[in-house]
């Protein structure tokens, strides 16, 4: 899967003419929304067939500063997935320097309409293989 670009807007910079902190966290979401589209199970799929997947936790690890108007590339990867509960990470590059800035992770569960945990392997086994596809194919060395 190829990785997720964020093209820093001037909005998001903060007094010092930086990305304010806050936004990383916005283009975490973004790039895990463009993973499961580009898997083929959007996040507006999942809820349609009634399965919502709640933040539980989320971090982000500053590296290096990131200004406006440059090119972020966000690779995500699943360290972890049992089917109850999933973890996302996150690599950010910046395109044309090749430095990380930041490295991130959120951490997910899923849940029915009525707020019931479930299992995506009894629940949605569709859903269940394309995580642990995605997960088997994660190889930390590419994001060194």
């Amino acid at each position: 899967m190829e990785f997720f670009v964020h093209h820093a807007q001037y909005y998001e910079t903060d007094q010092m003419g930086i990305i304010h902190h806050s936004n990383f966290i916005r283009w975490m979401e973004e790039a895990r929304v463009y993973m499961m589209e580009e898997l083929g199970m959007s996040y507006k799929l999942m809820e349609k067939l009634g399965i919502i997947s709640p933040v539980l936790n989320i971090k982000c690890d500053y590296k290096d500063m990131v200004h406006f108007d440059d090119y972020i590339e966000i690779y995500t990867f699943i360290p972890e997935f049992n089917g109850i509960r999933l973890t996302v990470g996150y690599k950010m590059r910046n395109r044309d320097t090749g430095k990380i800035c930041a490295i991130g992770e959120s951490k997910h569960c899923f849940l029915d309409k009525s707020g019931k945990l479930i299992n995506l392997k009894k629940q949605n086994p569709d859903f269940y293989n394309m995580f642990e596809e995605y997960k088997n194919m994660y190889k930390e060395e590419l994001f060194k």
